[in-house]
């Protein structure tokens, strides 16, 4: 299946702006309703740059990146000291060594849109798959809120249940006394 079919079976639709567009930059849209704030609800987005970058588009101010992260390589910086006599750092002879975990990019136009339907399908169908068809969101407290009530109502179904059956097996053993008594 080409990543066109797959865009279209899991309904993610192409948002950008024409600036974006221009700059090199797709934003996508998935059919997931994200829950900001109890009075607003938008759907969640991610984009795709030209840098190699994928991000999450929801987060206003700090959108962050979804590419896979790599350990770099260690750089090493000299270790300073400082010298009261001459009343500056000198060098220790030492170095400390530092490493940073980077973004892998993902050069390729169709590579990125891979990694992100990948990802979107693991982290976001996947993780909300609660959301009911219509598009409102159950939430956890809510669900397991429901689930009590209802086992609250089965239990005392059940309880009735049992009452009666105790009552049948009375009714049993004295048939069986007055039937050999």
């Amino acid at each position: 299946m080409n990543l066109k079919e797959q865009m279209n079976l899991l309904n993610i639709k192409d948002v950008s702006t024409p600036r974006q567009a221009k700059n090199g930059t797709v934003v996508w849209q998935l059919p997931i309703r994200v829950h900001t704030h109890p009075s607003i609800t938008k759907f969640i987005e991610v984009a795709s740059f030209k840098t190699g970058y994928v991000r999450n588009q929801n987060s206003g101010y700090s959108n962050y990146q979804l590419n896979k992260r790599c350990e770099s390589e260690p750089q090493y910086y000299p270790d300073y000291k400082w010298c009261e006599t001459k009343n500056m750092s000198i060098k220790t002879g030492k170095y400390n060594m530092h490493k940073t975990r980077a973004c892998v990019l993902i050069p390729n136009e169709k590579d990125r849109l891979e990694y992100l339907i990948a990802y979107c399908l693991k982290n976001y169908y996947i993780k909300h798959a609660n959301e009911v068809a219509n598009g409102e969101y159950v939430s956890k407290w809510q669900h397991e809120w429901e689930l009590e009530k209802a086992n609250e109502t089965y239990s005392e179904n059940t309880g009735a249940m049992q009452r009666i059956g105790d009552l049948e097996n009375k009714l049993a053993t004295i048939q069986r006394i007055a039937d050999h008594g």
